[in-house]
Parts: structure tokens; C-alpha cells; sequence
């Protein structure tokens, strides 16, 4: 009897121990929790395997997941948390009450004989996609659809790596490169602006003045006027051309 009830008590104390997130210091594991798991045309149990297989297809030395019950009962601590953030700038509030930096969403669906999922690994410190896996059978089972569903979720979690990218400083970078390149390209374009207005100033010089010896030379002819206006329209248009 006595012992039996050690065993009892060591087993409710191993449950309480996996109900909460790993807090202390020498504690190295992931926090993985799982946000949102949605079923349609398969049984609803399907929900609750995918978390329990996920659960026992991660090394639990390196990972621990909060299924979605066990994340959300943490969620209700949080006065600021409300139900329906899966992206966005929301999901900060869920590393502030749970430590997890990234969370997971899951969907599967069937009908007949096809079956398919999407599975979603999200930062919760910028509500940004990290990445994510879907396919579809047209023949299978819905067993098999649930394996592949949790071995693409294994996938995304342990491919992600230990310190997640600087999103605000690749941001600041590209924008940065962007500057540099415009910058390039209005210089170019403004030599390019000065090339062409020295070339029209000096064309339209040249052509009026030529307009003008005809005019003057040929008895007041109206094509060396015209010549020479349209001489004087380049010279205005290199003109600006510098100026601007």
C-alpha cells in the first residue's frame, strides 16, 4: 500500500513537473507552445494525437511544448491576451506570460479519401512567420495525414535556429542598401542632367546663331528666324536642364 502510493505520488508529481515551463536558470530547453490546432471533415481526437505525437516525437531534453490547453490556461493570467491572436504584434503578450519563443498552428483537413495540413511555426516576439510546411493526398488515410502532419512539425521546430534572425536590423539593412542604390542612381542621373544641358545650351547657341546669319544675310528670310528661335528653345531647354 505504502508503496504503491510512492509510486502514485511520484507520478503526479512527474505530471505537475511537465505541466509547467522550465524556469530555472540551468534550464536550457525550448518553450514550443502550440497555439491553435484546427480539424475539419476528420475527427475532432485528431487534435489532441497531433499534440500528444508532436509531444513524443521532440527530444524532450531540448524542447518543451505546452499544448494548446496548457498555453492558453497561461494565457488566462494575462490581461492583455485575447482569444484569436495567431500573428502580429499580439503574440509578444504570449513570450511575456509563457517564455515561448515560438508557438505553433496546425490545420487538418479531410474529406473522402483525401486528406491534407498546414503547419505554422510563428515568432512571438515579432507575430512574423519563422516558416511553414502544407501538403495534400488525394488517397490516404487520415492516420497517415496525421503522421506527416507531426513529422513536418518536428521538422520546423527543430530546423529553427537556436538564435532567431534580427528581423528590425535585416529590415534597417535593406533599407540602408535601398538609400545607397537611389543615392547611385540620382547621381548618374545627374550627370547624366548636366551632360545633356551643356550639349543643348552649346547646340542652341550654334543654331541660333546661325538662324540669326541667315536671317540677317537673306533679307530678313522667315526660316532663319525660325532657325534661330528654335536655336534659342535648346539653349533655354540646356538651360534648365543645369539648372535643375
Amino acid at each position: 500500500m505504502t508503496r504503491a502510493l510512492v509510486v502514485l505520488l511520484l507520478v503526479v508529481s512527474s505530471g505537475v513537473a511537465w505541466a509547467q515551463p522550465p524556469t530555472d536558470a540551468g534550464n536550457k530547453r525550448r518553450i514550443i507552445g502550440v497555439l491553435e490546432v484546427k480539424v475539419e471533415g476528420v475527427p475532432k481526437d485528431i487534435a489532441a494525437q497531433f499534440q500528444t505525437d508532436l509531444e513524443k516525437q521532440l527530444d524532450s531534453s531540448s524542447y518543451w511544448l505546452a499544448p494548446k490547453a496548457r498555453l492558453h490556461e497561461l494565457m488566462a493570467n494575462s490581461t492583455r491576451w485575447t482569444e484569436g491572436c495567431v500573428v502580429g504584434a499580439c503574440l509578444r503578450e504570449v513570450k511575456t506570460q509563457t517564455g515561448a519563443d515560438l508557438v505553433l498552428l496546425a490545420a487538418l483537413t479531410g474529406s473522402g479519401t483525401s486528406f491534407g495540413y498546414i503547419v505554422t511555426l510563428v515568432r512571438t516576439d515579432s507575430g512574423a512567420v519563422l516558416s511553414q510546411e502544407a501538403d495534400r493526398c488525394d488517397v490516404c488515410t487520415v492516420s497517415e495525414a496525421l503522421t506527416a502532419a507531426t513529422l513536418a512539425a518536428v521538422r520546423l521546430v527543430t530546423a529553427a535556429p537556436e538564435k532567431l534572425p534580427d528581423e528590425e536590423a535585416e529590415h534597417a539593412a535593406a533599407l540602408a542598401d535601398l538609400k545607397t542604390q537611389m543615392e547611385t542612381e540620382t547621381g548618374k542621373a545627374r550627370r547624366h542632367g548636366k551632360t545633356l544641358g551643356t550639349i543643348l545650351t552649346v547646340a542652341g547657341v550654334v543654331v541660333g546663331g546661325a538662324g540669326a546669319a541667315l536671317y540677317f544675310l537673306n533679307d530678313h528670310a522667315d526660316y532663319g528666324l525660325a532657325t534661330a528661335a528654335a536655336g534659342g528653345g535648346l539653349a533655354l531647354g540646356g538651360v534648365i536642364t543645369l539648372t535643375f
